[in-house]
């Protein structure tokens, strides 16, 4: 498997996750990622899904991995920080599901409030896709 090296956001799915951040905050938003991964090793998101049974609250967000179905193209999740930081926490990363972890961080205004993570904790680029 390739490592990921960027992620890739159709413009109006952006502007549906960070409508979706605006409208859920203060409490934290909480989604997963379903896309593809393409050969040069850039996830290209295709939607995002509130799991089942997710809890979203003030400071904290979470779910279980066991009411999911199995599909292969869940590969991440995306969360919102109402802090405005866009750092993964040490709780982010120990509890770092897929292949792509993305937070989107106050004010949620556009592709700056964004940040995407792999496995390794290291950030990768965010593209936006015009179409």
């Amino acid at each position: 498997m390739p490592k990921i090296r960027g992620i890739r956001f159709p413009a109006d799915i952006l502007e549906g996750l960070l409508n979706y951040a605006e409208y859920i905050h203060p409490k934290e938003a909480f989604l997963l990622l379903r896309g593809k991964i393409l050969k040069e090793g850039e996830i290209e998101v295709k939607e995002f899904v509130v799991p089942p049974f997710a809890v979203q609250g003030e400071g904290f967000s979470s779910f279980s991995p066991w009411f999911l179905p199995f599909d292969p193209s869940i590969l991440g999740t995306i969360h919102s920080h109402p802090s405005g930081s866009l750092k993964p926490s040490e709780v982010d990363l120990n509890h770092f599901y897929g292949r792509v972890m993305v937070i989107v961080a106050y004010p949620y205004r556009s592709e700056v409030d964004i940040a995407a993570y792999n496995k390794e904790g290291e950030r990768i680029p965010v593209k936006v896709i015009f179409q």
